[in-house]
């Protein structure tokens, strides 16, 4: 059954959780064999250099979380320092490619797993954790751990939040205007013509960036066809593309633009600059399909709206007649930390401690959950309960737990070639320069 919740008390059913910030509980108590381990010479990220290890991250999100993460442990490591850059997602994409081809990536190679990670591995970029990191494996989701190796070898660990994909909406503004939020698709078409005649933008959708796009036809293709229709692209079969459930939610995507769901401007919206989130807290559109990471952004750009109970959420609609099970979910199981094979031996070794130690630890954990984040570790679901945002993270965690598939975003689990045609392509058929055939032409192509 499709449920919804929310942070102000509504009609159908929603929940209000209470508001505030709780600061670092604890600092991380470091081993001091890291000490040993890392030295005091090394070199950089870069082969041959002297600047100790280094670590590239995504702002947003998790930011803070990493922030306090690697202060604690140069506070309690001062001879084997790690340095942390921050970049915007899509400005990292392309500097860590770079830097990896390279052989001049930083130690900790901050990913998404498959096939970005398989990339790293067939061209000996990082390094082997099986055996390396017992405390990290011991900690982590099963789940989520399984998706950072890679036929069977440990590569990567989760280093964040288990990231489901979930429908964000205006609980203020579906009052004002008398609407039920949608269970069905054609729920969700109605909704889509009341706020319109509100002068409400329905849906915010950062076009600009052409990746959220990518949450719409994942979820549509799951609920008409299921998992396995994608799963045929990842394994290239011929003609892969064109199945009818393929079709269908290209057809149902130009449906929703043809009816201004997505409003007028969104190929113009930009995610890394907030704007999608904006569109909804200061109240210009109503409703939201984003990873659960956005949570965070709503409580720092928007903490009033917020705690006023604003902000509702719930799983995306049913397609009838479809074979998906409504339960499965597309996102990232979580980012995931690699350590790079171009390292120095004393930055690795440096990496690893980290890992093993300090990286999803309980100060980790406890700052991850208070920026609304669900941290991918086993066994919290006490301190879901004593959180300050209860409903929301035992809602998001028992969507992931729930889950009978659990589908990667599909740009990080396709080839960089293929995710990037994706994203070209399904831009124009957003645009409506392409029809959902000439879309499937094109990239049964780069099978």
């Amino acid at each position: 059954m499709t449920t919804h919740r929310s942070l102000r008390p509504a009609p159908a059913g929603a929940h209000r959780a209470p508001f505030s910030r709780r600061s670092l509980s604890r600092i991380a108590l470091v081993s001091a064999a890291a000490l040993t381990l890392a030295g005091c010479g090394g070199g950089s990220a870069q082969a041959g250099g002297d600047a100790g290890a280094t670590a590239w991250t995504l702002t947003g999100g998790a930011e803070e979380t990493f922030r306090a993460s690697f202060e604690a442990w140069n506070e309690n490591n001062p001879d084997a320092p790690i340095e942390a850059e921050y970049f915007a997602n899509d400005a990292f994409k392309e500097k860590i490619r770079t830097a990896v081809g390279s052989g001049n990536a930083p130690t900790l190679i901050y990913n998404w797993g498959g096939d970005n990670l398989e990339s790293y591995v067939e061209n000996g970029n990082v390094v082997e954790l099986t055996g390396e990191v017992p405390e990290m494996e011991e900690r982590a989701l099963d789940s989520v751990l399984e998706t950072g190796k890679v036929d069977g070898t440990l590569y990567a660990v989760p280093n964040n939040n288990t990231q489901p994909v979930i429908m964000y909406y205006n609980t203020k503004l579906f009052e004002e205007a008398g609407v039920k939020v949608p269970t069905t698709w054609d729920e969700l078409l109605d909704a889509v013509e009341a706020f319109k005649a509100e002068g409400v933008t329905p849906i915010s959708v950062a076009g600009s960036s052409q990746w959220p796009y990518l949450m719409w036809i994942q979820y549509l293709t799951d609920r008409i066809g299921g998992p396995e229709v994608f799963q045929a692209v990842v394994d290239g079969e011929e003609d892969a593309w064109s199945h009818p459930a393929i079709t269908e939610a290209l057809e149902k995507i130009q449906e929703l633009v043809d009816a201004g769901g997505f409003g007028d401007t969104y190929g113009s919206v930009v995610a890394d600059a907030g704007a999608d989130v904006a569109l909804v807290h200061t109240d210009q559109a109503a409703m939201m399909l984003h990873g659960s990471w956005v949570y965070s952004s709503f409580l720092t750009d928007a903490p009033e709206w917020t705690a006023e109970g604003n902000l509702g959420y719930t799983t995306f609609p049913e397609i009838e007649g479809g074979q998906g099970d409504p339960q499965n979910i597309v996102g990232n199981p979580a980012n995931f930390w690699a350590v790079s094979a171009d390292a120095s031996e004393e930055e690795q070794a440096t990496a690893i401690e980290y890992l093993n130690n300090t990286n999803l630890d309980d100060t980790a954990v406890d700052t991850l959950f208070d920026a609304g984040l669900i941290p991918a570790v086993d066994g919290v679901e006490d301190q879901i309960a004593d959180s300050e945002h209860p409903e929301y993270l035992d809602f998001a965690y028992s969507m992931v737990q729930d889950a009978p598939s659990f589908q990667l975003s599909w740009d990080q689990a396709l080839p960089a070639d293929q995710g990037q045609a994706l994203l070209t392509n399904l831009s124009q058929v957003f645009a409506g320069e392409k029809s959902p055939e000439e879309f499937q032409t094109a990239m049964n192509a780069t099978l």
